[in-house]
């Protein structure tokens, strides 16, 4: 059958086991979840496969369009998520400390059996639990990226960990900073300044064993990211941070009191338009990073000293930074200025983090503040932390990964020379098995906010655990506008 590929329709579909008035669901599917159309044609059904399974769809439930796709990924403690476009490229944003992007990715993309080139991926800012996932996926040969994004720092050996700052004034800045392939090259020639140091060794192995070969350092001075500027196009993806500073032509950054809060002010900040929906993505953005934000997009000084100054600022700052979705900057810390949330203003906001952490995030009086700055009587608040609740072995994937680490040793090591050795290998592998399987299925299935929009209106959804009927697998969150107006969440209540 010619492009027999269809997706699923607004908000769900469902998936039936006949055409018949006796028919029972075998699938809940998502707004623009993929399948096939099989021969099957009857009494207003269509046979089709779809999520594993063979079944019938109403007609009315199937569309030819697809959608926008962004899934934040439960990565744990950080960042990390996938960008889909409707002209199907694929990027990843970000990808947490740990292995979790990779086994989200790996269960999305059928394990990686055949060679995958992402078109992209943006590391945000140079901190673990932002660009320690990377390293799984560089180990795998047959994934790549088109070009490696970063905000320009590269952490290296020694007193000046970020790298040169300017010895006076006032702002301090900081002026090494790695803005292309040749420079990174360069950076790798003296190994002594970057082999004990995480970020630039992963780096290093991707750039040598080819999963990247282009690297380029994204400021608020590209505008838009390569490929997605205005030029007609219905998808833009607007660089709005790192502010530089220039000196003889040469980006520098801001000094923030420490190299923590430098590394995470300078994060790169995204806003992604599909039509009439918009995206912001902050990674680590802290306060004095936000006012200075602020002040380089609406050209007034921040913090606002009065009343008037505050309604002037808010008002001037919407202009750049209002958008209906919001991914919550470090993970729901309070270090976050109000008035850049009353500029963002979204009706939804992400907050990705983890439970194995010491700063108890997200904060309660966050969550507060990112309630009342929200959009509508009911802004919703939407946390991977909260979306899986499974087993506390799988909840805790590092407590899981230690028995796997340990299965493998003990099958590498195992001898195999009599029968009852070959048995206990056997089961060794079947337990490894297990597990794997067990942490793959919780993080890629459960977990995730999944966020789909056609550009005119968007479902926000989580997986639920525990569904009642095969019917009601996901909770789903629609947003929509009346007539020409603003989104807004559709509430039953």
């Amino acid at each position: 059958m010619a492009n027999s590929t269809r997706f699923a329709g607004y908000p769900s579909a469902v998936v039936y086991d006949q055409p018949t008035a006796q028919k029972k669901a075998v699938q809940h599917l998502l707004w623009g979840d993929w399948l096939r159309l099989k021969n099957g044609r009857q009494g207003g059904f269509v046979e089709v496969h779809a999520r594993g399974v063979d079944g019938w769809m109403r007609e009315e439930d199937i569309q030819k369009e697809r959608l926008l796709e962004v899934v934040f990924v439960d990565i744990g403690q950080g960042d990390g998520c996938l960008l889909v476009t409707p002209d199907d490229k694929h990027m990843v944003i970000d990808a947490g400390e740990g292995d979790n992007m990779m086994r989200f990715l790996r269960w999305r993309y059928g394990a990686f059996q055949q060679p995958w080139k992402f078109e992209c991926a943006v590391i945000s800012h140079p901190d673990q639990d932002h660009y320690g996932g990377f390293d799984a996926l560089f180990d795998e040969r047959n994934v790549s990226f088109g070009t490696i994004y970063h905000n320009g720092i590269v952490e290296r050996t020694g007193a000046n960990s970020l790298g040169r700052k300017t010895l006076s004034g006032t702002p301090r800045y900081l002026t090494e900073l790695v803005t292309n392939e040749t420079e990174l090259q360069d950076f790798f020639s003296a190994p002594s300044r970057w082999k004990q140091k995480k970020y630039p060794k992963m780096l290093h192995k991707g750039f040598t064993n080819g999963r990247f070969s282009r690297f380029r350092m994204l400021s608020m001075d590209d505008g838009f990211l390569p490929g997605y500027a205005l030029n007609g196009k219905e998808l833009t993806v607007r660089v709005l941070g790192p502010v530089v500073n220039h000196d003889a032509d040469k980006p520098r950054l801001e000094w923030f009191s420490d190299a923590g809060k430098t590394k995470n002010g300078h994060s790169v900040v995204l806003r992604v338009q599909y039509r009439n929906v918009s995206l912001l993505l902050g990674g680590d953005l802290n306060i004095p990073s936000q006012n200075l934000l602020l002040e380089h997009h609406t050209g007034l000084k921040a913090p606002p000293k009065s009343a008037e100054e505050h309604t002037a600022m808010v008002a001037a700052a919407r202009k750049v930074f209002e958008v209906d979705i919001a991914k919550s900057c470090h993970h729901g810390s309070s270090d976050v200025s109000t008035v850049f949330l009353a500029a963002t203003h979204p009706i939804a906001t992400v907050i990705s983090s983890g439970d194995d952490e010491p700063h108890s995030h997200p904060r309660a009086d966050t969550l507060g503040a990112i309630g009342v700055h929200g959009r509508g009587l009911r802004p919703l608040i939407f946390s991977t932390e909260l979306a899986r609740s499974t087993k506390e072995s799988v909840k805790h994937p590092h407590v899981l990964q230690a028995r796997i680490s340990q299965l493998q040793k003990e099958i590498d090591q195992a001898p195999t020379g009599t029968k009852a050795e070959q048995k206990r290998k056997q089961k060794l592998e079947q337990e490894f098995q297990k597990l794997v399987g067990s942490i793959d299925r919780s993080i890629a299935v459960f977990g995730a906010i999944q966020v789909r929009t056609n550009g005119r209106k968007v479902v926000v959804a989580q997986k639920l655990e525990q569904p009642r009927s095969l019917s009601k697998k996901w909770d789903i969150y629609q947003l929509e506008s009346s007539g020409n107006g603003p989104l807004a969440y559709v509430s039953k209540h």
